[in-house]
């Protein structure tokens, strides 16, 4: 399986990009925040890639983090109902770190901002996640994006204290 391209940007699309790996062109299929991190084409690129296969094709999903590409697997493989298409379109809609947080405050009305995400899927997502958040503690506190941004030993804004708080409830 292919779990990571690092290459050149060779073209953007709507929904996808493609990366050339020494000289063979990827396409990965990204979420719109993924696409909008992205250099100009030519530039260096790395994507974490999640890869499915099924009888007719061979798909490749890429992602900015790899926290992402968990979130991806996370809502593909436990919430009834939800592909590939509603997964990138959660994760274009909400930072991992929000659909952390919008999950442990159940706060279905922004899970559901989502293009193609009602209130059904949305409650699905939420009620069939819930148990699974405690294992993403971090990225519901923000903690893990956080220490990548600011570095180790930095202290946190005082919103990811109150988030925390509010998780832990």
């Amino acid at each position: 399986m292919i779990g990571k391209l690092k290459g050149t940007l060779e073209e953007i699309d709507e929904d996808s990009c493609v990366v050339d790996v020494h000289g063979v062109g990827y396409v990965a299929h990204c979420s719109a925040r993924t696409l909008a991190s992205l250099p100009s084409p030519g530039e260096a690129v790395v994507l974490f890639i999640e890869t499915y296969v099924r009888e007719d094709m061979i798909r490749l999903y890429g992602f900015q983090t790899g926290l992402e590409r968990e979130w991806f697997r996370l809502l593909m493989n436990n919430v009834q109902g939800v592909g590939a298409k509603v997964a990138l379109a959660v994760l274009s809609t909400l930072a991992p770190a929000d659909l952390a947080n919008a999950i442990a405050l159940r706060d279905i009305a922004m899970v559901s901002r989502a293009p193609g995400v009602g209130k059904k899927v949305a409650e699905r997502i939420v009620t069939e996640l819930r148990s699974k958040a405690p294992a993403y503690a971090g990225a519901a506190t923000g903690t893990i994006g956080l220490k990548q941004e600011l570095g180790e030993g930095v202290a946190a804004p005082p919103i990811t204290d109150a988030v925390s708080a509010l998780v832990n409830l």
